[in-house]
């Protein structure tokens, strides 16, 4: 077989990106659709930028779940090493094998292969994986620590909120990449100091919740009782085993490699996070609606909650995708470092890492990473700045 020309391996890469194309299409044609019933998530469907940065943002997140979870667009296993196709140029034959191909192995290495004879383009899919896998769900984690504990900083004031920013203040006084490199070195690892973090870190999504329930139907106690059981058997049962790795029933654990970077991408997110609800909190509580509710008796919990809260919505939402975007530059780096996840993963730092020692002679291992994290961070900024648009209209 012949090496592939760059227009036939454009147009299979197109091809195997087809699931993506089919789920995008979809989501905006169910989106534009019944925009008008979907607030401001709806209201994204205005701004050219918005969908544009949505667009980006949604490729490299349903190529991580169809391809690093689904194994459908892949072409080879990602830690399969071939001798023969060391640093080979994209579009190379798949010569692991004398003679045919063997059934259900793909034929080219489309976008080449890295140092180790693995293929560039199937790490690149499956490192969108490893980044959502991390990001999103632990900049989640970290806007519930500092929600949970801003609201009642910048409500009551006084010594709590004298001591919550003294805090704040000290673990922001660190530079994030100096922090964030400490947290996942080896020998902090081995102190065990990520999982005691871990443990206290990940109860605030269980308070949040509990909190949540209680105060929105504190008057209808069997209601209230039916979730906040639910939030602490589900919520305890995913904490015993994300946290501890002591789920009785054998079926949730993390890594720990991946617990590692977990906990340093919330204990760095957190502070920001609380200084920014603090803030919000400190100037929305003095509006005729917050009085209002406290006339009404409404308790601090539920006007923090349902009163405060849905207000600074627009703030937060834009500070997430940012906060999600910086994250993912934070992972890249760490990977870039050769520190967190495992060694022979594929996520985009450390592939880019690897791919740099032989830069200046094969740059196709490095490059397709890099770019697939500039348009990951790039579409979360675009998405940030059109919820932004629509937010102030709002």
């Amino acid at each position: 077989m012949e090496a592939l020309s760059w227009g036939e391996i454009i147009a299979r890469i197109l091809i195997q990106f087809i699931p993506v194309w089919i789920a995008l299409i979809v989501t905006f044609a169910v989106s534009i659709t019944f925009k008008r019933r979907l607030g401001l998530y709806g209201k994204l469907f205005v701004s050219t930028i918005g969908m544009a940065g949505f667009a980006l943002v949604m490729f490299w997140v349903f190529t991580g779940i169809l391809g690093g979870a689904f194994d459908l667009i892949i072409t080879h296993n990602v830690l399969e090493q071939s001798g023969a196709m060391k640093n080979k140029l994209p579009g190379t034959p798949y010569t692991k094998m004398i003679g045919d191909v063997a059934e259900g192995t793909y034929p080219y290495y489309l976008l080449g292969g890295d140092n180790l004879g693995r293929d560039v383009f199937s790490r690149m899919v499956v490192g969108s994986w490893e980044v959502m896998k991390i990001a999103p769900f632990a900049t989640l984690f970290a806007f519930m620590v500092g929600i949970t504990l801003g609201l009642p900083a910048g409500y009551y004031g006084t010594k709590l909120d004298t001591v919550l920013s003294f805090l704040a203040n000290l673990i922001l006084a660190f530079p994030v990449i100096l922090l964030f490199y400490l947290l996942v070195t080896p020998e902090i690892v081995a102190t065990g100091i990520p999982v005691y973090m871990a443990g206290v870190l990940f109860i605030f999504p269980i308070l949040f919740l509990v909190v949540l329930f209680n105060s929105r139907f504190f008057t209808q106690p069997p209601k209230r009782n039916i979730y906040v059981a639910i939030t602490v058997l589900v919520g305890g049962w995913l904490y015993l085993g994300i946290a501890w790795n002591a789920d009785p029933l054998g079926v949730i654990g993390f890594p720990p490699n991946l617990l590692v970077v977990f906990v340093a991408v919330v204990f760095v997110n957190s502070p920001t996070v609380f200084r920014i609800v603090r803030g919000l909190t400190m100037d929305i509580k003095s509006r005729d609606y917050v009085a209002a509710a406290q006339t009404r008796g409404e308790g601090p919990w539920y006007i923090m909650l349902w009163e405060i809260l849905p207000n600074v919505r627009g703030p937060l939402i834009v500070d997430f995708c940012l906060r999600i975007g910086y994250t993912t530059i934070l992972l890249g780096t760490l990977g870039f470092f050769g520190l967190g996840l495992s060694p022979e993963s594929p996520d985009w730092g450390s592939t880019i890492n690897e791919g740099r020692k032989l830069l200046s002679i094969y740059p196709h291992p490095a490059l397709p990473p890099a770019l697939s994290l500039l348009s990951l961070v790039l579409g979360l900024n675009l998405l940030a700045d059109g919820l932004r648009e629509e937010s102030l209209r709002d």
